[in-house]
């Protein structure tokens, strides 16, 4: 019986410590985003995940699934014109000192206990000389790839400007 307790200890601490949070954020900043008011997103595709599960019972078996949909352009777009910025569908030579490029790409996985979670990094360029303003990144996960990808760049941009 006190082996049996031990083992439980044992695995309990395994378990909570494999399903260890998200890493944090980190961002890296090379000149201040306050002279910017304009952003260019790069597009990206979308990408449709989907989660499902099947159960049985006594009066039969039952599955259910679901699927969601994330594009990373429309995430980071939604973000930056909550924050004030203007998005702009091409680089106007004009507006260049004052607009950013935002370019996205994932990163990594990493394997937790019971799954994975992927990481993200965002690019902020200048598009007066495309030197690198800032990068961030971060990592998410959720029930589905959507939501993993979702979370990683709401937490890398929250990163970016809340500090």
């Amino acid at each position: 019986m006190k082996s049996f307790k031990l083992l439980s200890v044992i695995c309990s601490l395994l378990f909570f410590s494999s399903c260890a949070s998200l890493q944090p954020a980190v961002v890296t900043r090379h000149t201040p985003l306050d002279d910017y008011r304009y952003v260019y997103i790069t597009p990206t595709s979308g990408l449709t995940s989907s989660s499902g599960g099947v159960y049985g019972g006594t009066y039969g078996v039952y599955g259910s699934t679901q699927s969601k949909s994330v594009n990373p352009s429309d995430i980071i777009a939604g973000y930056m014109i909550r924050r004030g910025f203007v998005q702009v569908p091409e680089i106007k030579p004009e507006l260049a000192s004052q607009t950013l490029i935002v370019n996205y790409g994932e990163s990594g996985r990493r394997n937790v206990f019971w799954g994975y979670t992927i990481e993200i990094t965002l690019q902020f360029l200048s598009a007066h000389n495309h030197e690198v303003v800032c990068i961030s990144t971060a990592e998410g996960m959720g029930s589905t790839e959507a939501d993993d990808i979702r979370i990683a760049i709401n937490r890398a941009l929250e990163e970016v400007f809340n500090k």
